[in-house]
């Protein structure tokens, strides 16, 4: 009788404790600017390509994906893009989110694509002469250094 008891008090507990030990439920990363931000760049080597006035878009030198960032916020970048071309690599540093588009056509297709989408609410924008750091739009960083 007492072994019984003690069986069904274990077959209990089996079944009870997965319910009190999994409590967190993992949400999903929410899409945008502004949302959830997945990581930050800092100075990081990138192409950069735009329409003035329209859209700037990069794509991280070393990155084996191929992803492509979108700017959230190309009005305020367009300033540091007066010495630049469509194509320049420039030292991009922001705050990264996933881009929607990206993530409804990966939800919704049984093909997943390697080449990501992401959003990128800039932060800095420079060209990089081999470790000079000038910014883009072209006055030094140390304004006691003289410009040439």
């Amino acid at each position: 009788m007492r072994g019984n008891t003690l069986r069904r008090i274990l077959v209990a507990l089996i079944i009870i404790t997965p319910i009190f030990s999994y409590t967190d439920c993992k949400r999903q990363a929410k899409c945008g600017c502004g949302k959830d931000v997945v990581s930050t760049l800092s100075r990081a080597s990138a192409y950069i390509y735009f329409t003035v006035g329209e859209t700037i878009k990069a794509m991280v030198v070393d990155d084996p994906y191929g992803s492509t960032y979108t700017f959230c916020n190309p009005s305020e970048m367009f300033k540091n893009l007066v010495d630049a071309k469509s194509g320049d690599i420039l030292l991009l540093s922001g705050h990264v989110y996933y881009d929607c588009n990206y993530v409804y056509q990966t939800s919704n297709s049984s093909y997943q694509s390697m080449a990501r989408g992401y959003d990128i609410e800039a932060t800095e924008l420079y060209i990089d002469l081999y470790g000079k750091n000038k910014p883009a739009n072209g006055t030094p960083l140390n304004p006691t250094t003289s410009q040439k």
